[in-house]
């Protein structure tokens, strides 16, 4: 894909996210009372499973990993993605799986009979995990949604991550749910933990995203340590650690909506 075609994909995405947020019509409400936090991982290499499963556990949380099964066992030049015994391990432990796609494909490119048969494949894939039924929540690959998949993501998820960089509070749209990324520069953890100190002043639901946990991460992770400070400073503050489906939960959300 040429630079002019990518700037063009980002443009249409970036579009795409900000008229849902702006025209969604079913909100539901993310309780004010207790600053809340979820820890989630997209693709998921399996520095994910190995590092960042870890350091939640030390502190008593579980975390959410969206799955793109087409790239279970996929070795690329920065990172391994998780195998399926690695999916069904997470399973073991306590976390969540979610569906990220099977094909890890924009969901703008694929028409609604792909999409179709792309999720139920995915599902196929997680349920041989040990994920017990299908999977009730969802993440757009590349955080890029699309309105005409609304409909079909709603009716098979209890819940949508996209990106959005913002925290989840008050009246909010269960099939695009924000959320913050990771992002550490030359080791400043300031503005990861700034996000929770904004969520302890203010409460609400901060949904956090990375990749790779790895001593070399590439852009899109972070390294062990700087994950384990975050996780850390979220506990000590005072927030509830949960899984993505176990906030649901707590909020009461359905799925179909």
């Amino acid at each position: 894909m040429g630079d002019l075609a990518r700037k063009l994909g980002g443009y249409v995405d970036r579009l795409a996210n900000r008229l849902i947020w702006r025209f969604a019509s079913t909100p539901l409400t993310v309780p004010m009372d207790r600053p809340l936090v979820s820890f989630t991982f997209d693709d998921v290499p399996d520095s994910a499973l190995r590092h960042g499963a870890d350091i939640l556990e030390r502190q008593s949380g579980r975390g959410t990993f969206y799955i793109s099964g087409g790239l279970a066992g996929l070795v690329e030049r920065e990172r391994t993605l998780i195998s399926p015994d690695g999916c069904a391990e997470l399973v073991r432990r306590g976390h969540e799986l979610g569906c990220h796609t099977f094909s890890h494909r924009h969901v703008r490119a694929l028409t609604g009979r792909e999409l179709a048969t792309d999720l139920d494949r995915n599902a196929a894939f997680l349920a041989a995990a040990g994920a017990a039924g299908r999977p009730f929540d969802f993440a757009f690959p590349y955080n890029a949604a699309w309105p005409p998949a609304r409909a079909r993501l709603r009716r098979r998820y209890r819940s949508c991550r996209a990106g959005g960089e913002a925290i989840n509070r008050g009246p909010t749209d269960p099939v695009m749910l924000k959320a913050v990324e990771i992002h550490v520069v030359d080791g400043d953890l300031g503005p990861a933990l700034a996000w929770v100190d904004d969520l302890v002043a203010r409460p609400g639901w901060l949904i956090f995203v990375t990749h790779d946990v790895a001593d070399r991460p590439t852009r899109f992770g972070c390294r062990p340590e700087e994950l384990e400070a975050i996780v850390g400073h979220a506990r000590q503050r005072g927030c509830d650690i949960l899984t993505v489906a176990a906030a649901l939960d707590r909020f009461g959300w359905r799925t179909g909506r």
